[in-house]
């Protein structure tokens, strides 16, 4: 059975590559705002679920996989950076402390199944000066990324500490996908 990503992030579709799957890309255009009162377990789930459902419509016979990947400090949802300074303030709320990243996974299969899960990771910071701020965010690696910040690029230096999965952080729980695509069989 196809497989098809309903994701246009190169590093979702290089995680799947570099695991060994054989898929096509098509990217689902949604509407990301968190809706009020929305819990970011919630809004992950929600959203994977969307990205999933609005590309099986257009691939009947695939198994579409969407996912949606958030970073969450004091219970806020830190989503990509509109600007330099967004990132720089998002950077600075990371500083020297821990934060979650939150990835929900839904699977579509045919005829009308659908399996989803959202996997969560713990990463720590440590303290950043202002300076490595100017520096990371003059990088332009900030921009489109949630939480502002790459955990597979410059930002790897500021990591001390992670608690789950890497694949999580970088955009896709590879175990988690896979597991999902077990139940699909």
């Amino acid at each position: 059975m196809r497989l098809v990503l309903a994701s246009r992030s190169p590093r979702r579709a290089d995680l799947l590559t570099r695991a060994g799957y054989t898929f096509e890309v098509a990217p689902a255009d949604i509407d990301e705002r968190a809706l009020d009162g929305e819990s970011p377990p919630d809004h992950v789930r929600r959203l994977a679920e969307e990205k999933a459902a609005l590309v099986a419509r257009e691939h009947p016979g695939a198994i579409v996989l969407g996912a949606d990947t958030v970073v969450v400090v004091d219970h806020e949802i830190l989503g990509k950076p509109v600007d330099d300074s967004d990132a720089a303030g998002m950077l600075r709320r990371l500083s020297g402390r821990s934060h979650v990243v939150l990835t929900g996974v839904s699977l579509h299969a045919p005829p009308n199944h659908q399996w989803c899960d959202v996997d969560t990771t713990r990463v720590t910071f440590r303290e950043l000066t202002a300076k490595d701020v100017s520096w990371y965010v003059g990088s332009g690696e900030p921009s489109g990324k949630a939480g502002a910040y790459a955990i597979q690029g410059r930002a790897s230096r500021f990591v001390t500490r992670i608690e789950g999965s890497y694949a999580n952080v970088v955009g896709l729980p590879v175990a988690l996908v896979d597991r999902l695509l077990r139940a699909v069989g």
